[in-house]
């Protein structure tokens, strides 16, 4: 248990005290981001995540007021993102590279967490995390499948009139949807399977 490595290394909780500023907090971050992808969010307590980062839960408390405010910030520092797709030539390519990182992405450990507020929060609770999710994972992620719609245009292999928002919302909303619903972890033939029989016939060229 945590506490029981707390007591057995007095020299270690003593540093850790001593830790002020930046560095005290981004251990309290991580160490909300670590609960929350490992028991969840109703298993995260203030006293947990101060027992993670080895400090009193009065720094936490000091800091962030409730469980709600810590979690947002915790993750907006910890989302991680989807930069860029390389262009390996082909709009299916190119789409299969973005669902592996954006698989990737949503089972690293601040993916988990996320997936973990998403998945337990109530209705009205859900709503403080609302534009987290919309501005750190939903946006990125729909502009960069607009970018490879475009790169595909340019080609001539997808059709002009392709780069919609119902389009550019496919990928996204089944991952979410197979994710939260189904318990999907994406396997790599399932993201083929994305690609060949929804993504590739909805963006292709009709015959003339």
């Amino acid at each position: 248990m945590v506490t029981s490595r707390w007591t057995a290394d007095p020299a270690r909780s003593a540093a850790a005290l001593r830790r002020r500023g930046p560095v005290l907090e981004r251990a309290i971050l991580e160490a909300a981001l670590e609960q929350l992808s490992t028991v969840g969010w109703n298993g995260l307590t203030m006293e947990g995540v101060a027992a993670g980062a080895q400090t009193g839960k009065a720094a936490v408390y000091r800091r962030w007021p409730s469980k709600e405010d810590l979690v947002v910030d915790a993750l907006q520092a910890g989302l991680p993102q989807v930069d860029s797709v390389p262009d390996l030539g082909s709009v299916r390519e190119d789409l299969l590279e973005l669902c592996r990182q954006m698989r990737d992405a949503m089972f690293s450990r601040p993916g988990s967490a996320l997936l973990s507020v998403i998945h337990e929060c109530d209705t009205l609770t859900a709503e403080r995390f609302h534009s987290v999710i919309i501005q750190g994972i939903i946006e990125p992620g729909v502009e960069l499948i607009k970018e490879v719609i475009s790169r595909g245009i340019t080609r001539g292999d997808v059709r002009q009139d392709a780069v919609g928002a119902s389009v550019c919302d496919v990928i996204p909303a089944m991952m979410m949807y197979r994710s939260k619903v189904c318990g999907s972890e994406w396997r790599d033939e399932d993201l083929v399977e994305l690609i060949d029989e929804v993504m590739v016939p909805l963006l292709l060229r009709h015959a003339d």
